[in-house]
């Protein structure tokens, strides 16, 4: 795949130090711009290959396999998803987002650590609460839930997408119960006990000191301003999603995987960086257009680093009978009473090379330029020439 004309390394090495110097940026996100910076060039090293049939040389240089990087975590992702595939069940697929609002993205702009963990368990427990509820389906639902922070103009919008299958495990476990064709739960009722559920735990997590308030929102340290700022949210409406998917699951496993392993945006979405402005590419909802926006390019900056996760956060996370500590037995429940086999996972491969074939059917031992030759690796002495880099 060639390279994209314009990538994020080259905004964040032109105009990345300036702004580092202009802001007082926390170590991550200082690590994360250095990493992308340096993703395959010399400064990480890498290794030099031969065609032993047309004799052409080049150089791989490695990633730095930061989470951040547009340029990394492609086969991270690809293992992902065939994970993912493995466990598909013969049923109908749902696809729920839960969204916050405005007012309470405020507080986790501050906060994104301790609410983007609240917008976790509220989710969790709206879904399993009112699946398992006997008015409802009666059942152990299983699912898993992906963190965006973003819209496609990069904004900061912090919401969960989650994909959940059309019924579940009875009390007992000893029958598959299925969800009613095109419907899963009331999205009202959803949208009701998820914004209860998040409130209480924003108010708890306020009384135990675990939020901070800072700018305009200084004033939230006043639990009488801050209950008068909840107030409103108690009564208005959060918007939460659900749609059994056209194409089926694998579609929103394919969506979904676009943006597991990346964070904001893609080099593909980049357009032009000229005179200090970023222009890119976004899709405007509104009307389904593909439209170009233009900012300067600390303004880029900043929009990109509104997205950077916090140190070690888990953005992807399994609930009901795909929770990890017991996803395998109870996979097999669910496969045994719908009659379906287990799906075969093939072992991942040592070497990225070989996994990258497997996956892909695409052979990075096989000269890129011949399409004959095999590429063998050169041991040599001292710092890797100043080859091109055709990675």
């Amino acid at each position: 795949m060639p390279r994209p004309a314009l990538e994020l390394a080259d905004i964040f090495r032109q105009h990345g130090p300036a702004y580092r110097q202009a802001h007082d940026l926390p170590w991550h996100q200082q690590h994360l711009m250095q990493a992308i910076e340096e993703c395959r060039t010399p400064a990480l090293g890498g290794v030099v290959e031969w065609c032993d049939h047309c004799q052409y040389t080049h150089i791989q240089y490695r990633s730095c396999r930061n989470r951040h990087c547009p340029k990394c975590q492609g086969l991270a992702r690809a293992h992902w998803l065939e994970q993912r595939q493995a466990e598909l069940l013969p049923v109908e697929y749902f696809h729920v987002v839960f969204t916050i609002p405005e007012a309470i993205a405020a507080i986790a702009f501050y906060n994104k650590a301790v609410v983007y963990d609240l917008l976790f368990r509220a989710t969790a427990q709206t879904l399993l609460e009112i699946a398992a509820d006997p008015q409802r389906l009666g059942v152990e639902i299983g699912f898993f839930a992906v963190l965006h922070s973003w819209g496609q103009n990069l904004h900061f919008h912090p919401h969960l997408h989650c994909v959940v299958p059309g019924g579940g495990l009875s009390p007992r476990a000893d029958r598959w119960i299925h969800a009613r064709p095109r419907f899963l739960l009331p999205v009202r009722v959803l949208s009701a006990r998820f914004r209860r559920l998040f409130l209480q735990a924003l108010e708890q997590a306020y009384a135990a000191g675990q939020l901070q308030f800072f700018g305009d929102l200084a004033g939230l340290s006043d639990p009488a301003a801050f209950a008068r700022y909840l107030a409103p949210l108690k009564k208005s409406k959060w918007v939460v999603y659900a749609k059994a998917p056209l194409g089926g699951p694998q579609q929103v496993l394919e969506y979904l995987g676009r943006y597991t392993h990346r964070v904001a945006i893609s080099n593909r979405r980049l357009l032009a960086l000229e005179d200090g402005q970023v222009t890119f590419e976004w899709k405007d909802y509104r009307d389904g257009q593909l439209k170009h926006m233009q900012v300067s390019a600390d303004e880029f900056i900043r929009r990109f680093l509104l997205h950077a996760l916090p140190p070690g956060f888990q953005r992807i996370r399994y609930y009901g009978f795909l929770a990890n500590c017991h996803r395998a037995v109870r996979l097999e429940q669910c496969r045994r009473l719908l009659a379906t086999p287990a799906a075969d996972l093939r072992p991942r491969a040592s070497d990225y090379r070989d996994f990258y074939l497997q996956l892909t059917g695409i052979n990075l031992r096989r000269c890129p330029r011949c399409g004959i030759g095999a590429l063998i690796r050169l041991a040599l002495p001292g710092p890797l020439p100043q080859l091109v880099d055709t990675s």
